[in-house]
């Protein structure tokens, strides 16, 4: 069993950030290093026997680039076979049930099941009734574990190299997470991992976009950005969901650049080391200027880098408990 101060994997599914320890999570954190350096091989060999003979069924019901290439990616390194489904060709348009089209897939002896799927609470559902190894690649608005993973260990990274510490953690940093906080379950996630690891966490956006007492989650909540960025170590963009703004939820465009957009001009009242995250796909020029997007602070990237790593280490622990096979 991989251990990490003592703790040892024991959970069947990773639905939520919710389920999970602080150790937990640090868990995940302390066992992607070693699928980051898989990636980095200089031999061009990424891959390890991990999953050699199992079954990684990446089973997308919204659509998805990043999250359902990086699982794809991830299982691939980890010598596992892979098998692909979307909601459109499925037998779900034909009126099958969830339960019915994973039993099926069972049938054919699957080991872990990537779900993603507008309806929150789906991969619960299924975590419960099936035997097959659940992972949540994003459930309605109510989460995204592995996003939330995925940016906690890319701000841990980040926070070693610049201290020249190899211990450190997020313990007593500043967060700011900006933009629509209300249908984001990025921004769910984002907020308990940060808090479970010791982070302080600031949302900001406008009232008509953050959740009715949000400060319940142990957050500090604000409509002013130059007050949630300022003293912020990270500055966390979330994308302004196009198809909401029929709802009039913000006056225009035009009044979310002006207010809210991350640029060079907002982030002179971060600190200069503060870095920039973004979950994907930006709207360029909307939620974040190309100038910050593409700029020295961003660490966009390396998320993307880092998600396919942790996402191998989720799948090692899920199926092996951490131990070597």
């Amino acid at each position: 069993m991989t251990e990490s101060h003592g703790t040892v994997w024991t959970k069947k599914d990773l639905i939520a950030i919710a389920d999970l320890s602080r150790a937990e999570i640090e868990l995940v954190l302390d066992t992607a290093p070693q699928f980051v350096a898989v990636s980095k091989r200089s031999s061009g060999i990424k891959k390890v026997p991990l999953l050699q003979g199992r079954l990684v069924v990446n089973w997308f019901h919204e659509p998805s680039t990043r999250t359902r290439t990086s699982f794809e990616l991830a299982a691939k390194r980890l010598s596992a076979d892979t098998l692909s489904i979307t909601a459109a060709a499925s037998s779900s348009v034909k009126g099958e049930t969830l339960h019915d089209t994973l039993a099926n897939i069972e049938a054919m002896h699957s080991d872990v099941v990537v779900i993603r799927h507008n309806c929150a609470g789906a991969p619960l559902l299924l975590a419960q009734h099936h035997a097959s190894h659940i992972i949540n690649a994003g459930d309605g608005r109510h989460a995204h574990p592995t996003q939330a993973l995925l940016d906690a260990f890319t701000i841990r990274e980040h926070l070693r190299r610049r201290r020249n510490d190899p211990n450190a953690g997020l313990d007593g940093i500043k967060v700011a997470i900006v933009g629509d906080i209300l249908h984001s379950r990025v921004a769910r996630s984002d907020i308990r991992a940060f808090t479970k690891l010791g982070a302080h966490v600031t949302v900001c956006g406008p009232a008509t976009l953050l959740p009715p007492e949000v400060e319940k989650l142990g957050v500090t909540a604000t409509c002013d950005l130059r007050e949630a960025i300022a003293g912020a170590d990270v500055v966390y963009a979330l994308r302004i969901q196009m198809e909401r703004q029929a709802a009039g939820l913000f006056p225009s465009l035009r009044e979310y650049i002006r207010l809210y957009r991350i640029d060079n001009d907002s982030l002179r009242h971060a600190p200069e080391d503060a870095i920039v995250m973004h979950p994907g796909p930006i709207n360029r020029d909307v939620e974040l200027a190309s100038e910050v997007a593409d700029g020295p602070r961003s660490v966009i990237l390396e998320q993307v880098s880092n998600g396919v790593a942790v996402r191998m280490a989720i799948m090692h622990l899920l199926v092996n408990g951490g131990a070597a096979s």
